[in-house]
This record gives structure tokens, C-alpha cells and sequence, in this order.
């Protein structure tokens, strides 16, 4: 048997005004004639994401969803180069310290970011790697602050082919050095649906110690005609080796054949059926995150739907065996 843990990705379709992602741009915030009312504004919006992020995490609870993606997008213009001056840390310090509060009295609850696609590891622009980090110190300070170890909480894709995908992980192997420790620990990568196959990034994490994150619908999208998920499944295990949370993947349905790499509002049962029966038993606890377009909502029918498979032991409202 193996237990499955269900999560979902930064909002719900089921609580009303809780959005954890509104936003600001940079011309929106340079039409405000006065600089420090425009940026009172951005705080005041930072406060309310991360207050709508409490919420979440109660309305998880509620729920027994203990596996969460928080929004990247917490801190609008966070790092802007605009706007150097700003402090975000000290306006948001009581929000972060009542999310800290949460999650230390729930220490089953996991948490994690998947950084926006403009953080690339691999680019050989030194601006574009300079940004990314951070970026990346931006997501490891707002863990800290909410009480949790960054270790394993990012998710990241490869980054750019640039017409060449050896040269490509090669300039994430050597890029790599030059990352900080604190960081390395936290990125986990992922196979995505256009560019790194499962091999070449199951490839990376091998070579420099990486979780690896399994996407199946990126792999049913993209794949070699060679590349079976199931002959590499134990190699993907082995990456988690190390670390102090269980393995993880994702999964979402394609939305139609001629679109089959976007995501469905909701996961087709009989795929992640067909997954779960291979891989059941092979690991203790595999917690799956699903991207899906009604997030909670894809969540709730998910477990309803499961519930007629005989394999299925249901334990609470997110989770179950598979046997």
C-alpha cells in the first residue's frame, strides 16, 4: 500500500474574495503621483494575499488538505529594480508570524513554491541568473519567516533549450556552482512539456543531488518514443533519498486532444488510476499536487470520483491508500 496525499495549487474556487495573487504593475504603480502613498499601496495588497493565504490554510484544514503550493506572487514588484527603497519585509512581519503560528501548530501541513518561469538556472546571461537568484532568496526568506525549512520547497523547470539540450544542462551543471548552498537545498526540478524529457532532467538530479518532481501529463506530452516513466520510476524514488519530505509529483489532465498540453478544469480519474496502479507499494507516502484549473474544486471530485475504484482506501477528505 501507499499513501497518497492530495494538494492543490495557491487559490480556491470554494472560498469567495480569498485571492493570495493580486497584483500591481509597475506602470500602475507609476501613475501614483505620490511615491509613498504608491507604495503603502503595495503593502496594503501584500497584506491582504498573505492574509487570504491564512485563510486557505484554514479553509485546508477544514478539508484535510495538508499539501498547499503557495502563490508565487505574494509581494507584488517584490525586487523590482524601480524600486529599490522598499523594505517589504517589516509591513507584512504580523501576517507572516500568524501563518508561522499556523503552521507550527500543524506539522503535517507541507508547503511549497513553484517560482515563476522566469527564474532560469541555466541561461548563460549572467543578468538573467543574477535575477533569478533573487527571486529565489525572496521565496527562502518568506519560508523562514513562516517558521519552515526551505529544504526541497521550490520547484523549478530545467530552463531554456537555446537549440542545443546538452549544452543547455551543461550550463546548469556549471551555473550551478556558483549558487549558494541555502538555495541549492531548496530547488527540486521538474519535467516539463516542451523542452527537458524525464531523462534529461532525472539526468540533473542524479548528477548534482536534486529531488526530482515527476510530472506525468508533462511526460504524456513530451517524450522521447525510447522514454518509458515506469523503467526510470526507482531512479526518481532515489533522488528523494536524502531528504526529509516524501516524494512528489504532479498531476493534471490534458484539457483536449488539440490541446494537450494545457490543463483540464478537473483530473480525469481513470489516468491518475492508471499511474497510482503501477506505482503502489513502491513507496510509503507520495504526496501529488494537482494542477488543475478549479483547484480545490478539481480536488473535491477527484476524491469523490476515487471512491468507486476498489483499490481506493479513502482515510480522510484529501488522502487515501492505494492498494
Amino acid at each position: 500500500m501507499t499513501l497518497i496525499r492530495l494538494g492543490y495549487v495557491a487559490m480556491s474556487t470554494h472560498v469567495p474574495n480569498c485571492s493570495p495573487s493580486q497584483t500591481m504593475t509597475f506602470s500602475q504603480f507609476s501613475k501614483i503621483k505620490d511615491r509613498e502613498a504608491a507604495i503603502r499601496k503595495l503593502e496594503r495588497i501584500s497584506v491582504s494575499n498573505l492574509n487570504n493565504c491564512w485563510r486557505l490554510l484554514i479553509h485546508n484544514a477544514a478539508y484535510d488538505i495538508q499539501f498547499f503550493r503557495l502563490s508565487s506572487k505574494l509581494i507584488p514588484l517584490v525586487n523590482h529594480p524601480e524600486i529599490p527603497e522598499w523594505d517589504y519585509l517589516e509591513p507584512i512581519s504580523e501576517e507572516l508570524e500568524k501563518i508561522r503560528t499556523y503552521l507550527t501548530n500543524q506539522p503535517a501541513i507541507r508547503i511549497d513554491f513553484h517560482p515563476d518561469h522566469f527564474v532560469i538556472l541555466n541561461s548563460s546571461n549572467i543578468d538573467i541568473l543574477k535575477t533569478s537568484l533573487k527571486t529565489l532568496r525572496m521565496h527562502y526568506t518568506l519560508l523562514k519567516k513562516m517558521g519552515l525549512d526551505p529544504e526541497h520547497r521550490c520547484v523549478l523547470h530545467v530552463g531554456g533549450g537555446y537549440g542545443e539540450h546538452e549544452q543547455a544542462l551543461e550550463q546548469f551543471i556549471h551555473n550551478w556552482g556558483f549558487i549558494p548552498e541555502s538555495i541549492q537545498k531548496m530547488v527540486i526540478l521538474e519535467n516539463d512539456d516542451t523542452t527537458f524529457t524525464l531523462s534529461e532532467t532525472l539526468y540533473l538530479c542524479e548528477k548534482l543531488g536534486i529531488p526530482m518532481v515527476f510530472d506525468y501529463h508533462h511526460y504524456l506530452a513530451h517524450h522521447s518514443a525510447s522514454e518509458k516513466w515506469v523503467d526510470h520510476w526507482s531512479r526518481i524514488l532515489q533522488t528523494w533519498d536524502y531528504s526529509k519530505l516524501s516524494p512528489k509529483m504532479h498531476i493534471s489532465s490534458p484539457r483536449s486532444e488539440k490541446e494537450f498540453r494545457a490543463h483540464a478544469d478537473y483530473v480525469d480519474p481513470d489516468m491518475f488510476m492508471e499511474f497510482l496502479l503501477q506505482i503502489k507499494g513502491s513507496l510509503p507516502q507520495l504526496d501529488c499536487m494537482i494542477e488543475a484549473k478549479q483547484k480545490d474544486g478539481a480536488l473535491f471530485q477527484l476524491m469523490d470520483q476515487l471512491r468507486a475504484y476498489p483499490e481506493i482506501e479513502m482515510i480522510d477528505g484529501a488522502s487515501f491508500y492505494i492498494r
